[in-house]
């Protein structure tokens, strides 16, 4: 049996990418392991935060499930960096692991166009550079027109406990060898990363009244736009928080001997944001104490996942470890911590499809492109699903007349964090697990949670994976902010009788001086009511469109700013490099970005722009000695 598309793997990645590829009409089969664990939290009962609750909402406005699943399966909810700007808000949501797993393997098997069968896959089979299957390890050979890899940590996964070694792709289920070897017989460069993750311990054996509580927010924020918000109000669990001390910080540096990240026995290159708790103690000698998070796995909080307490230590040492934390003496371990090393593939080694390079029709998305997180993951899974549709139009009359003019999808550095995160990897590749962090954005201002729904609904409905009530309604949305933000930008708001009488009936401070209405609105103290009352033109809109009007009059002027520095660099890309142009010798540019332009010897900035490995700062330098030599 052919199909359209075949996805290996069930996390994340492998998730968005099968479901929309199904959505979009094509006939797509997924390959895992086991179907039970299909969406499994392998680490942290948690989804969202600082840069990946921006990821959550835009792969939900690209039609992807995350953040509907999430919304379904959460027991706290809180918006992280409540008390700052809104670009730098995120929303984070604690989990019920084992609900999200079923309903997330629920909604999989639950799909039209999409069929699941439990095996390993072993060998891509590749014609003529092209792939065109995949054989299994019970010998069954699966043919496709794409083939999207979405393997996690299962590429020749190694987990260490102290000494202890296993080749397992997650504790307890059998690693990939057969495809890492494949995949490195096609001459794919490769390398080796490390997580870990961290002990849970039996929740009726832990002292609360040591712990401080740690509630969520009232009213709960949402991921989805499907989500109805007024009628969302979620359980909310509360998380505990604790800390380790001098004895903690001691058994851990007198057991360093026994510590795999330490006696070489790990080779892979570990998360620099996420560091195991020894490696924390190791590097910052100084600190008294660490924070730790317990958080609840499931409803039942039978279970409690010991965030910051990531380690690989030797398993008597583990149970000391949180023995000596303050409400913890007493507590039970029934999962001991681990590190896992994996195989990933340079990223450098795709296109902004996510199509790699040397092989044709094969897709890579998550952990095997250096990444790390659930959310990073189901990023890349959307994109490389959707790509991997996209360029069947080309093959299939099914699909010729499908998407408009749409060739391929790749979202720009100042469209999304997705964009920001897919560039990042293709054009400087990583050596270390790759996040998502807000300051990764140059424009950050424009990428936030609260508009990743109109940022990205045009192209959701270009491709079909959003329903057409929803587009309709969102649409509405945007053509009423955008008169509205018309609107405002060209009126005057004067001191008169009547407006100061507005003014006074809405509880605002009095203005002096003609200014911008945008200057009023924009004001901490002005709410969504108020607005309404401010001008019959916003009586009828919606309460988001409302926000983003607030949001907008808000920060304005640095909105502004950034689009004219957009408009700066789309024009500089468009900059043509001259024919012979001399790279050699640039102050500000690296030796290996020389022998890059030096090879490819791109004709214009934006063809520079698309090398693995040339900086935005390096164009900026290009750019300006190319205008210095002309001046010449």
């Amino acid at each position: 049996m052919k199909y359209d598309v075949i996805v290996i793997g069930g996390g994340h990645a492998g998730i968005e990418a099968s479901l929309v590829s199904a959505k979009m009409g094509a006939k797509t089969h997924l390959l895992t392991i086991l179907v039970e664990n299909i969406g499994l939290a392998s680490c942290n009962p948690a989804v969202g935060g600082l840069g990946k609750g921006h990821l959550t909402k835009e792969v939900d406005a690209l039609g992807g499930a995350i953040g509907i699943i999430t919304d379904n399966c959460g027991i706290q909810y809180r918006t992280l960096n409540a008390s700052k700007g809104p670009a730098v808000r995120g929303t984070r949501a604690q989990i019920d692991m084992d609900k999200y797993r079923i309903f997330a393997r629920n909604l999989v098997l639950n799909t039209p166009n999409l069929s699941v069968s439990q095996e390993i896959a072993e060998e891509l089979i590749v014609q003529n550079n092209s792939v065109v299957g995949v054989k299994t390890s019970i010998g069954k050979i699966y043919y496709a027109n794409k083939i999207i890899i979405t393997t996690g940590t299962f590429l020749r996964g190694l987990v260490h406990i102290g000494e202890s070694k296993s080749q397992n792709g997650r504790f307890g289920e059998n690693a990939s060898i057969g495809l890492s070897k494949s995949l490195e017989s096609l001459g794919f460069e490769m390398g080796r990363l490390k997580t870990g993750t961290c002990a849970r311990i039996d929740g009726k054996t832990i002292d609360f009244s040591k712990l401080e509580i740690h509630n969520g927010d009232f009213p709960a924020p949402s991921f989805s736009y499907k989500t109805d918000v007024k009628n969302f109000n979620p359980i909310q669990l509360p998380c505990y928080v604790t800390y380790t001390n001098e004895k903690t910080h001691q058994l851990i540096r007198d057991n360093f001997h026994r510590a795999p990240l330490f006696t070489g026995q790990i080779e892979g290159v570990g998360p620099r944001y996420c560091p195991s708790i020894e490696d924390k103690v190791n590097r910052f000698a100084d600190r008294e104490r660490h924070q730790l998070f317990l958080e609840p796995q499931t409803i039942e909080a039978t279970e409690y996942y010991v965030n910051g307490l990531s380690t690989s230590l030797p398993f008597d040492i583990q149970e000391k470890i949180i023995a000596s934390i303050e409400g913890l003496e007493n507590a039970r371990i029934t999962r001991y911590g681990y590190a896992i090393e994996y195989d990933y593939v340079q990223p450098t080694e795709l296109f902004h499809t996510l199509e790699t390079k040397k092989i044709k029709n094969l897709y890579l998305a998550g952990q095997i492109n250096g990444t790390t997180g659930y959310e990073e993951a189901a990023a890349q899974g959307i994109m490389a699903g959707i790509n991997a549709v996209l360029s069947l139009k080309k093959e299939s009359d099914r699909f010729s007349n499908c998407f408009g003019d749409m060739q391929e999808f790749i979202l720009r550095r100042d469209e999304a964090y997705i964009g920001v995160m897919i560039d990042d990897l293709v054009t400087k590749g990583t050596k270390e697990p790759y996040r998502v962090f807000t300051s990764r954005a140059e424009y950050r201002l424009l990428l936030r949670e609260d508009n990743a729904i109109f940022r990205l609904i045009p192209y959701a409905h270009v491709l079909g994976t959003i329903e057409q009530k929803d587009y309709e309604k969102f649409s509405k949305d945007i053509k009423n902010i955008s008169e509205a933000m018309e609107f405002l930008e060209n009126a005057t708001l004067t001191p008169s009788k009547e407006n100061l009488a507005l003014l006074d009936s809405l509880n605002e401070i009095p203005i002096n001086d003609k200014c911008s209405p945008m200057l009023v609105i924009g004001r901490d103290s002005f709410d969504n009511a108020k607005l309404k009352k401010f001008n019959p033109i916003f009586q009828d809109f919606s309460e988001l469109a409302l926000d983003q009007i607030r949001i907008q009059c808000k920060y304005h002027s640095y909105i502004q700013k950034q689009y004219e520095s957009i408009s700066k660099m789309n024009e500089m890309l468009e900059v043509q490099i001259p024919e012979g142009f001399v790279f050699d010798g640039i102050p500000g540019l690296s030796l290996e970005v020389v022998e890059k332009l030096n090879k490819f010897r791109p004709k214009s900035l934006f063809n520079a722009s698309q090398i693995s490995g040339i900086t935005p700062a390096s164009l900026d330098v290009l750019h300006l000695y190319i205008h210095l030599r002309k001046s010449c």
